[in-house]
């Protein structure tokens, strides 16, 4: 849709239904989905890539250089996947030469001033919410919630379906289908709530909960935990994944809380 009050660079790839604004501006190298609506004083910068039937509100700016002095002009992009919506004055910086983009799963919730930094990766289906800022480098699983006003550590990594609250400090990895809260970020449980709603069942939800009892409640180090529970419980995917997870986190995980009662 042309939009007079705004600039479109004559090079950028705009789909044909896509709504613009007024005082929207639209660099070079810009691709942009069908059925996408964006909001007035938006500016997508240089490699974007975003995808059909999203909403960008009001003062967004996506895909600008990183904010990491080691950046030296490559050639990266900030990938906006289909049906994310990015609330007000969210900032996404594309990629470095570490990976070359910064990535935005489908059906993604950014609410507003949100801060997505130099080639992180966010999964399908995750809610980022108000003012809630990412480091460099940070990985986010499917379904994953962050709270309003919470910061996370670079390359830090956040499992699938996890909830953690308002205001964390996020400094080390979070496993997935946790709850993680209080101030050293810590284990407060499992986020039954969430998984119930996405359809796992009552026995899954008991079998996720057995897994962390022997990591965070049997007084067991991770490698002894995680020894106990290949050996002695069945093999899931839920179960390797945990515990693929935890060998693989670089930084260590969240720590257990020990007044915490099942």
């Amino acid at each position: 849709m042309n939009q007079p009050l705004s600039y479109v660079h004559p090079q950028a790839k705009i789909a044909n239904n896509v709504v613009i604004e007024p005082f929207v501006t639209i660099h070079k190298n810009v691709e942009i989905g069908e059925g996408t609506w964006i909001g007035s004083n938006v500016t997508i910068m240089e490699g974007a890539r975003i995808g059909k039937n999203c909403k960008i509100f009001p003062g967004a700016v996506i895909s600008a250089i990183p904010q990491d002095l080691k950046y030296n002009g490559e050639d990266t992009i900030a990938k906006i996947c289909d049906n994310v919506t990015i609330r007000e004055f969210v900032t996404i910086n594309r990629g470095t030469k570490a990976s070359f983009e910064t990535v935005i799963g489908e059906n993604t919730l950014l609410m507003a001033y949100a801060h997505i930094a130099h080639d992180c990766n966010i999964g399908k289906h995750c809610i980022i919410a108000n003012a809630s800022t990412l480091a460099g480098h940070i990985n986010i699983d499917d379904y994953a919630i962050i709270g309003g006003l919470s910061a996370v550590h670079q390359f830090c990594n956040i499992g699938a379906h996890v909830m953690i609250s308002g205001g964390a400090l996020i400094r080390k990895d979070v496993p997935p289908y946790t709850k993680a809260a209080r101030e050293p970020l810590s284990f407060v449980g499992i986020n039954s709530i969430g998984l119930r709603r996405r359809g796992f069942s009552s026995e899954k939800i008991n079998e996720i909960q057995e897994i962390y009892r022997v990591i965070y409640q049997k007084s067991y180090n991770v490698s002894q935990a995680l020894a106990i529970i290949e050996a002695e419980m069945p093999a899931t995917s839920e179960r390797d994944e945990i515990v693929s997870f935890i060998n693989n986190s670089s930084r260590g995980i969240m720590k257990g809380y020990s007044r915490l009662n099942f």
